[in-house]
């Protein structure tokens, strides 16, 4: 490709910054991104909703800052976290 810039030694996956940069992304993304392992997958790691005491969903919504929690049921801690 005529004035394509070797993107340097710091960048690990030459080709998909390559790709990224096409695609329009900046620089400094296209690097972050490149230099991810596994940067396509998926999470999907975590426990379902299901699976959770009321206590553990309770816990979980203080960490992402959802209000009125203490006064919400299982059912209602579930669809507050969804929506969060």
């Amino acid at each position: 490709m005529p004035g394509r810039k070797d993107p340097g030694p710091s960048v690990k996956d030459k080709d998909k910054y390559e790709a990224l940069r096409r695609e329009g992304a900046s620089k400094e993304k296209a690097a972050r991104i490149a230099n991810t392992p596994n940067a396509s997958a998926k999470g999907g790691h975590a426990e379902k909703y299901e699976g959770r005491t009321r206590d553990e969903l309770y816990e979980q919504a203080g960490k992402v800052g959802i209000e009125g929690r203490s006064d919400m049921t299982r059912d209602e801690l579930i669809d507050a976290l969804r929506n969060h």
